[in-house]
């Protein structure tokens, strides 16, 4: 049991992910919440939704003080969308997914070959302009494969073809790109720093590339995926050619990140973008260290506890973060794929998932929260009370 505040009162941190297709960060911590208050109702709950650099990126660091901050971009089939982004001080959290996201492709849609990241680009020139001298860059849930070409473009770079004109957007547009410009790029990135936020560590191509292990996700065939392996290579040997770039585009291009979203990590590596773990970017700027410490039992999760999860997901580093602290770990999730001793090596003494009040996958997706209510009750019993 997670020892108790000096005047008696227990203090319980909940940062939780959200549960995809069922609830966000922030409902998971509100339901948490409500149910530990009908077990303890003096117990202290602080909420701090998180998030990994994916999709509900932006949401968590509005959750935790940053401002939400809306700008008219480019969809990733180039039709106007409205994506958030969240400044606070000279620091900006931009998220690729509001503006480059499968979710933001009409429904029944996939685009493999065809959807670009410019809005990525269109999203970080508002974070430039609204005075940003660090951006925390978070990505993933891309419905991209297109090396960051579209976002390098938004941001001044020109890709041409043979005939001079600009190659077609998307991943496979790059098969036709003879030469690259990057010397338009908006002067004020190097003035900023840029941080790479993903809990993925691919490189740009091959058999771990962004084509190989994601493109399949996005609706690209097996025959889309070579063309787009093909391109991608195809586009940083050009830019290894290129003014500027050199013999670091073929450094990037096997860096660790470069494969995130797309290849988005790969394009902006070119910006001067430094890689690290998502949730680890995430955790600093959300304020997690001082939440910890004044925290008795922390309460992380999301949807699926799998393998996943242990590969740089927003539990395992909320775990890893609080077991160095000496803090005591609880999950909840939708489903539970991992066994007690792989979680008590990761840093979570239990997990509780929804499937163990609701056998039934449907309704557990479909009543998550209520549900959810029931799962934070029992925590309460088991570690509260």
């Amino acid at each position: 049991m997670a020892d108790a505040a000096v005047d008696g009162t227990r203090r319980v941190l909940v940062a939780a992910d959200k549960f995809k297709g069922s609830l966000t960060a922030v409902e998971v911590a509100e339901r948490v919440t409500a149910g530990l208050r009908r077990v303890v109702p003096d117990v202290l709950v602080e909420a701090l939704p998180v998030a990994d650099g994916g999709d509900g990126t932006v949401a968590a660091a509005v959750a935790a003080g940053f401002e939400r901050r809306e700008a008219r971009v480019a969809g990733p089939l180039g039709e106007e969308v409205t994506a958030a982004y969240a400044p606070r001080g000279d620091t900006a959290v931009v998220e690729m997914a509001e503006a480059s996201g499968l979710q933001r492709l009409p429904e029944g849609v996939l685009a493999p070959l065809t959807s670009s990241t410019y809005g990525s680009g269109e999203l970080l020139r508002a974070a430039l302009d609204a005075g940003a001298r660090t951006i925390v860059f978070g990505v993933g849930g891309s419905a991209t494969t297109d090396g960051g070409a579209g976002m390098l473009a938004a941001l001044g770079a020109r890709f041409l073809d043979g005939n001079g004109e600009p190659v077609a957007p998307g991943g496979g547009g790059l098969a036709g790109l003879v030469s690259a410009d990057l010397s338009g790029l908006d002067s004020r990135l190097s003035d900023v720093e840029l941080v790479l936020a993903s809990d993925v560590d691919n490189p740009l191509t091959g058999p771990k590339g962004a084509p190989a292990v994601y493109g399949p996700q996005k609706g690209a065939s097996p025959d889309d995926v070579t063309a787009l392996d093909a391109a991608l290579a195809h586009f940083a040997k050009v830019l290894e050619r290129t003014e500027g770039v050199g013999a670091r585009a073929a450094e990037y291009a096997a860096s660790p990140g470069a494969g995130a979203a797309g290849g988005i990590g790969f394009g902006a590596m070119l910006l001067g973008a430094r890689f690290r773990p998502g949730i680890e970017v995430m955790l600093d700027v959300l304020g997690f260290a001082p939440a910890l410490e004044r925290a008795d039992l922390v309460i992380t999760g999301e949807g699926s506890l799998d393998e996943q999860t242990l590969h740089g997901k927003a539990p395992a580093g909320v775990a890893a973060a609080a077991r160095a602290a000496g803090k005591e770990v609880v999950a909840v999730c939708g489903r539970l794929a991992l066994p007690a001793e792989v979680l008590g090596r990761a840093g979570i003494r239990r997990a509780y998932p929804l499937t163990d009040v609701e056998p039934d996958i449907a309704k557990c997706i479909a009543d998550a929260g209520p549900i959810l209510e029931r799962v934070a009750e029992a925590i309460a019993r088991d570690f509260l009370a």
